[in-house]
């Protein structure tokens, strides 16, 4: 179990730190998960870490990280889990790629924004 004391009232995304998904899990997991013995690795574990946390989030360099995980990304991201196949529901994620690609599907930084927004004990600050 994660010991919610450990949360700062503050809390520095910085998107000079990485360039993808996975530099966001890296950073996530220096954020969050420092006295953990896993790391932050998906979407809803990214989800599932924010339950019962209280704080402010400040992500520097946002443009950054909106540019670096933007459209191109997106499509890559669902394109390899299409690749992947099971476990993950393959026509559930081509219809996610064709929303995207249509220009109606949330960018991968979209949906982090979505995830950290859901949390209503978080309040985000884009820099």
């Amino acid at each position: 179990m994660i010991n919610k004391k450990q949360y700062n009232k503050m809390t520095v995304i910085n998107g000079g730190h990485f360039s993808d998904l996975e530099g966001f899990y890296e950073e996530i997991s220096q954020l969050f998960m420092k006295d953990e013995d896993w790391k932050v690795g998906t979407l809803d574990g990214f989800d599932d870490i924010l339950y019962g946390v209280t704080t402010d989030i400040t992500w520097k360099n946002s443009q950054k990280s909106k540019e670096n995980l933007g459209f191109d990304a997106t499509k890559e991201f669902y394109e390899n889990k299409i690749r992947q196949g099971k476990p993950y529901n393959v026509k559930l994620i081509q219809q996610k790629l064709k929303e995207l690609i249509d220009g109606n599907g949330p960018t991968l930084f979209e949906i982090l924004i979505e995830i950290i927004e859901s949390h209503k004990n978080i309040t985000l600050i884009l820099d």
